[in-house]
């Protein structure tokens, strides 16, 4: 160590004695030497100090651009405009969703045999009520849902009865149309009223309110046809549709009133939140076009133009999952004017029709429990059966009572007892009816609507 401090002391004493013995000139140059490198080494500074700015603010660049790249929302993966494989090589997710629900129930009335078949409702309907005393089945529904391609899904709706197996529905509905635009194609429910659109296992009831007996039968509107909505963006919830039917209703219209679709409708959903937990849902809809029809009296065909009128009121309170309760109400008016014909004599008489009709309902639920009332009336309002100009009367106004007790084992099936007090035969005989109904279903079934 002390060797290497003498080897550098000595070093530099050289270097000194150098430079203080060495020619003048010698020295002039190593001092030129000595600025230049000084400038390139202050040159070489600027220039990195230059560098280091360029490279903070291309930094600075790049924060700021991931910044704002962070601030927009990812972008969802776009989906193939076709899938490859052909109708039964496709992806799982358009592979069908298939379930099986059964409703059947247990009935029972005061009233025998052939005076349940002749229970009709004079001026309304000529057909009288199908159930059997013990085991009666509306259906054994399947039902199958699958998307075809990014632009359609099918729905099909198969109900297996006593009776055989029936198309119910079976239509294609748009996905990908603009500006709130939907289309419904095929057969299928109307969107008439409320619980026309709904299948029978929905129903908070067994059976339907009497204005749906009376203005368009068992099955409801349920037509082969054209639908299209329109979803708009408003402040409340509105959806405006339009339909164009084939017109087979064999209480409103008959598939011999006219070729082609003859049946048109047009209806108006809305809803709004009503508290926390409230929803109120409401609308119009209105129904027209060509009728022939024998349903009006026995032995007797109607042929002329129909048009049934409707509004709807719906409001649920749902706190939680366990407990609601609903008030739920329809109105329906009809005026019907044509030629009403005797099939035995041939006779012909003119025939306008001016009837309405409501039902009222409250079901309230709490846990697997339910409970519900219902009040149905006709003639509340209209009362005009008139054959060349006379106007016919009829007797009482129809109305009937209805009380329900239900249990829901779970999500998948429901046990509901009911009393019906029924007077719409208009003559003051009592109809007293007792049902106990059994719902199950299996496997994937799309949601209902509210």
């Amino acid at each position: 160590m002390k060797i290497k401090k003498i080897t550098l002391i000595f070093s530099d004493l050289l270097l000194i004695s150098w430079v203080a013995f060495a020619p003048a000139g010698m020295c002039q140059d190593i001092n030129e030497k000595i600025k230049s490198l000084e400038d390139m080494l202050k040159a070489q500074q600027e220039t990195i100090q230059k560098q280091q700015e360029i490279i903070k603010q291309l930094q600075e660049e790049l924060d700021q651009i991931k910044k704002q790249a962070a601030e927009i929302p990812a972008k969802p993966e776009e989906k193939p405009s076709y899938t490859s494989g052909g109708l039964f090589g496709a992806a799982s997710a358009y592979n069908p969703n298939i379930s099986l629900i059964l409703d059947t129930f247990g009935y029972s009335s005061s009233l025998k045999k052939d005076e349940l078949e002749k229970w009709n409702i004079p001026s309304f309907i000529s057909e009288g009520i199908d159930h059997k005393e013990g085991m009666n089945i509306h259906a054994a529904e399947l039902y199958l849902f699958a998307p075809v391609d990014p632009f359609f899904n099918l729905y099909a709706t198969i109900p297996v009865k006593q009776e055989g197996v029936e198309l119910e529905e079976a239509y294609l509905i748009t996905t990908n149309l603009p500006a709130g635009l939907q289309a419904k194609i095929g057969k299928f429910k109307s969107g008439f009223g409320r619980l026309n659109s709904q299948h029978s296992h929905v129903w908070n009831f067994v059976d339907q309110p009497l204005i749906y007996r009376a203005f368009v039968g068992h099955e409801g509107i349920n037509e082969k046809g054209i639908q299209l909505t329109w979803l708009p963006q408003l402040p409340i919830y509105t959806q405006f549709g339009v339909e164009a039917l084939q017109g087979e209703n064999e209480i409103l219209f008959g598939s011999d009133a006219s070729s082609g679709l003859h049946a048109f409708s047009a209806f108006i959903k809305s809803s709004i939140d009503v508290g926390d937990y409230g929803t109120l849902l409401f609308g119009p809809s209105v129904i027209a076009g060509k009728t022939r029809t024998d349903s009006i009296a026995e032995d007797h065909i109607f042929s002329g133009d129909s048009t049934l009128i409707g509004f709807e009121f719906t409001y649920k309170w749902k706190p939680s999952r366990w407990k609601s309760f609903t008030l739920q109400s329809e109105y329906m008016y009809r005026h019907q004017k044509g030629k009403l014909q005797d099939t035995t004599t041939q006779a012909i008489q003119n025939l306008t029709r001016s009837q309405d009709g409501i039902y009222l309902q409250s079901i309230y639920q709490t846990g697997r429990w339910g409970f519900g009332t219902r009040y149905d009336l006709l003639e509340p309002f209209k009362d005009q059966y008139k054959l060349d100009g006379a106007n016919i009367s009829f007797g009482n106004k129809p109305w009937r009572a209805s009380a329900m007790v239900e249990f829901n084992p779970s999500e998948f099936s429901k046990i509901r007892f009911q009393y019906n007090y029924d007077k719409s035969a208009r003559d003051g005989r009592t109809n007293n009816e007792w049902f106990i109904q059994f719902i199950g279903g299996v496997g994937a079934h799309a949601a209902h609507t509210f």
